[in-house]
């Protein structure tokens, strides 16, 4: 897949609560209630991306999770990216 333009990503990352970019990532920390709950979160999570094919970067700390996505192969930015970054929100 094509890595996306600059005039590409503005318009996606506007459509994304709470996305923040960092160069050629773009990023997302979740607060959960507990550790349990941020464990069963980055497993739903695996399962989408197992689904889509494109997995993300987790770091897991305590009672939050932090994704990272990027599309290395591209060396940045691609649909793929945004694509996961929305199914994840739903």
């Amino acid at each position: 897949m094509a890595r996306l333009s600059e005039d590409e990503i503005r318009p996606r990352m506007a459509q994304l609560r709470g996305w923040e970019r960092s160069g050629e990532q773009i990023r997302k920390t979740y607060p959960f209630a507990s550790f349990a709950e941020g464990m069963a979160f980055a497993n739903r999570v695996a399962a989408v991306a197992e689904a889509l094919d494109h997995h993300p970067d987790m770091l897991i700390q305590y009672r939050q999770v932090t994704l990272t996505l990027t599309s290395h192969d591209a060396g940045g930015l691609t649909e793929r990216d945004f694509r996961l970054a929305r199914r994840i929100d739903e």
